[in-house]
Formats: structure tokens, sequence, C-alpha cells
């Protein structure tokens, strides 16, 4: 085995260098006592990327897309809509163009006049250059700086309409590569995939995965969660995995009067791959009594995979970026917001971008924002013999841990030992010698008697984490990082 980190319970195709144990994820901590986990609703959110001017090519801009960090850049590409509007539901035009943008902290953001494509009469524009004359308003984009083809690095899976107004029966997706992100060639093997209307997309243990929402795992009319799976993304899986349901099992000799009620998921979940755990979020689709989809409104929970394809909610329909009175969105109707591909840790914070579903005039990209990786902790509610022990682990190699913790002071402390896998008590590491956190921080690095380095010679361990003292109440564990080094 290769030196790094492995978790026998939640496998990796080769060892990580590096583990991030949410304390909000019962799969990272599965054994608790007197603890129980924490969502935390993003911070006011601002209105970061505005919609052009009426006429423009991106008049109306609904996200729909994907947002990386490459370097010390931000990358963006949207979606541009123009034209007549075509659905009395949301606020899609009749025409749609790839954008892009860039910035250098992720809030301030420039569309740089690419001189690619034509729009009246003009190339300066931040139109890229796509194959679509029929792009329908969603896209998901993957960089892959390392593949050998440096035609592929870039790559992306997107949809096109049929009829009009557009209906999912002329609907399928495709995929498209570029060397650069910006002159795009569609693959010859289009369409690739049946219509899902997708928004996650990632690369996990060797394969690639793309998320939507689709209908076809129940007979009731309801949007699931559905992932399909590729080795070249360009064959992909003949049927799709159920990973996550939100609706009820309605049966019948038809459901067709039941659509658009219910609890469901919208377009999937876009996704963040930390390696040992991948961060969705998804749009939960609360739709109206009658089923009229003008009363649906969607906001936006989390949601988490350790294999790319079966997702939980940590809090089932906590919602982490809620859709009421959002910058800029309209009066008089239900507000509604989707999501887009890309979530980043910059400096202190974590940033998310997404945009409205509802709202022509305040439509844009808008900015959620958490300290880092605090979306949610690991809390006591009663403080007797509160702790919480980790999945276990097995280290290659040197490797130290982190905690991300907060509450701590003089009335509140966490205490970080190690167990072996059937939680007998490593030597010192564990009870009066494991190591005690008493302020707080992001990274702070656990320090045992013995040094900071993880022993090597134990086998398969775990975190024993221990709240303590008068007010351990107010202790509250973001995460533990697991992190390989040189030594």
């Amino acid at each position: 085995m290769s030196a790094g980190i492995t978790l026998p319970d939640l496998p990796a195709a080769a060892p990580l260098q590096e583990v991030v144990l949410f304390g909000f994820d019962d799969r990272a901590f599965p054994f608790q006592n007197n603890v129980r986990p924490h969502l935390i609703p993003c911070g006011d959110p601002q209105l970061v990327l505005s919609h052009g001017p009426a006429g423009s090519h991106d008049e109306a801009l609904l996200y729909y897309g994907t947002t990386v960090r490459i370097g010390d850049t931000f990358h963006m590409w949207y979606n541009g809509n123009h034209g007549p509007q075509l659905s009395h539901v949301g606020y899609e035009r009749a025409n749609c163009v790839i954008c892009y943008a860039t910035s250098s902290d992720g809030v301030s953001w420039e569309k740089p006049e690419l001189g690619l494509v034509e729009f009246a009469g003009s190339t300066a524009n931040n139109i890229v250059n796509f194959p679509a004359e029929d792009l329908w308003s969603t896209c998901a984009l993957l960089h892959e700086p390392d593949d050998p083809d440096p035609t592929r690095r870039y790559k992306m899976v997107y949809e096109v309409k049929g009829g009009t107004p557009p209906d999912e029966h002329g609907r399928l997706e495709r995929v498209a590569f570029s060397s650069d992100g910006l002159n795009w060639t569609a693959s010859a093997h289009n369409p690739v995939l049946p219509f899902i209307e997708m928004q996650g997309i990632t690369k996990h243990r060797g394969l690639y995965y793309v998320n939507g929402q689709a209908n076809g795992h129940q007979p009731t009319l309801a949007r699931r969660l559905v992932t399909f799976a590729s080795a070249d993304f360009e064959h992909w899986s003949p049927a799709a995995a159920l990973g996550m349901d939100r609706a009820p099992r309605v049966t019948g000799p038809t459901t067709a009067d039941h659509a658009h009620q219910y609890e469901e998921v919208h377009l999937g979940a876009a996704l963040w791959n930390r390696g040992n755990v991948i961060l969705g979020i998804y749009g939960q689709w609360h739709g109206h009594a009658t089923g009229d989809r003008r009363l649906a409104s969607v906001d936006l929970g989390l949601a988490l995979s350790h294999d790319a394809i079966h997702f939980h909610e940590p809090l089932p329909g906590f919602r982490l970026i809620p859709a009421r009175e959002q910058p800029g969105s309209p009066t008089g109707v239900h507000p509604a917001l989707m999501q887009g591909q890309g979530m980043e840790n910059y400096g202190d914070r974590t940033l998310y971008w997404y945009s409205l579903w509802r709202g022509v005039d305040g439509s844009g990209v808008r900015l959620a924002t958490w300290e880092r990786d605090r979306l949610g902790m690991l809390q006591p509610f009663r403080p007797d013999d509160a702790r919480a022990f980790s999945t276990p682990f097995e280290v290659r190699g040197g490797a130290r841990v982190f905690v991300n913790a907060s509450g701590l002071g003089e009335h509140g402390t966490l205490s970080v030992g190690l167990v072996d896998e059937g939680f007998r008590p490593i030597p010192g590491y564990s009870g009066a010698e494991a190591a005690v956190v008493g302020a707080d921080g992001l990274r702070t690095s656990i320090r045992w008697s013995g040094g900071d380095r993880l022993p090597t010679d134990r086998g398969r361990a775990r975190l024993d984490i221990a709240f303590n003292g008068v007010r351990a109440e107010d202790v509250r564990l973001h995460a533990v990082y697991l992190e390989t080094d040189d030594e």
C-alpha cells in the first residue's frame, strides 16, 4: 500500500493525502453520545455578477454554470439568455449562449471581451466559441489539467433544446471538450445521455459522474436525483442510479395528476469533491398542493455522498441557502433559486455561487459565504460525557491532525484522543494523554506528548473527540483534517 490515509468504511481508489471529517457528517463520526449535528445557513448573500442591458446576449443571466479556481484566478462559465421569454414558470429566454467571466477574489467579476463570437454585429463580448446552436440553459464543466490529451483538459456536459417551446422529448445531453475553456469541440458520439437536466459533475475513484433530475425510477411524476457514470466522458452508463428521493411513492393506475406538488430534488446536486466526501448543493423543490409550478418555491439544501452515487442529508429539509428575500429578487412571485457547480475555500471563507431561477430584472450570480468549512458542526445537547468517535482510518507514512472548532475557551475544551478500531485506548494518545484544544481556530494542529504525528504501527484507529468543561455545550466541532506530510 502506498503512503497516505485510507478509510476502510468509506473507500477511495487509492490512499488520500488529506481527509476531511465534517462534524455534521454521521458517516465521518458514526458513534456519538450526547451530541448532534447542526447546519449553518449562509450569511447575507450578495449579487456579484449582474445581467447585461436590454438587447444584450446576457440580458437575462441564469447561472446554470460552473466556477473553478485555477491558480490565483476564478473562472466562471454562465448561461446568458436573450430574446423572448419562453417559460411562464421560470425566466428562460428563447436563446442561450455560454459566457465567461474572471475574478481575482470570487467577489468582483469582469466580463472580458473575447472576440470569438459575433453578436449584434460585434465580437466585443464574453461569449465563448461553443458548437451548439440549440443550447439550452444548463451545463456543467470539469477542469483536468493533467489529462494527457491537451484538447480534453476542459470537459463539459450540456443540453440542447427540442421543439418550440422546448420539451423533454427533444432534449438530450451532450459533451464537448476544450484546451482552453474558450474554444470547444463537440464529441462525435453525441448525444451521449438522455434528458436529465443535470447540474452536478465530478470525477471520483477513476470514473466521471453526472447527476441531475429525473422521474424514471418511480411511477410518480416527481423530480429525483439520479446519476450516470462514465470511464471516458463519452460512453455513459445505459441506466441511471437513484441517489436521493424526497418525494412520496404514490402508486395507482395513474399518477399524472400528482405532478409538481411534492418535496422534490430540482436539477440534482452541484458537487464539491473533497476526496473522501462530496458536498452536494441541491435544489429543494417545494411543490404546491395544486401542482401549479408557478406557485412552487426552490431553496438550496445540503446533501453528502461518499461514492458520488448515493446522497443523504445531514439534516433533512434544512435550507442552507433560503430563497426568501434575495438581493434584487422580484416581489409578487414565489422565490426560487438555482444552484451552480463550483464551491471553493478561499482564505478564511468558503464561497459558493448561485442565482435566481425567477426574476429577470434581478437575475445575475450571487455569492453565499461561510467561515472556512463551517457549514455546520457537531455540538453537545447535554454536557455529560459528550463525545464522538470517527470512522476508522489507517495511516501509511507520516500524518498530522488539525481541528476546526469554535466556542472554546476557559469553560469549554475539546480533547482529541486515539482508540483502535475496536475502541480500545492507544497508549500515549488516549485518556489523560489525549491532546487538549482550548482556543478557537480554523486549523489548529494537534500535539500529543509524543509529538504531532499519528502513529503508523497501530493499524486501524479512530479519533475519540470529547467535549469538556462547565460550558461544554458551547463547543462546536466543525471539521477534523488528517493530512500526510513528507517526514
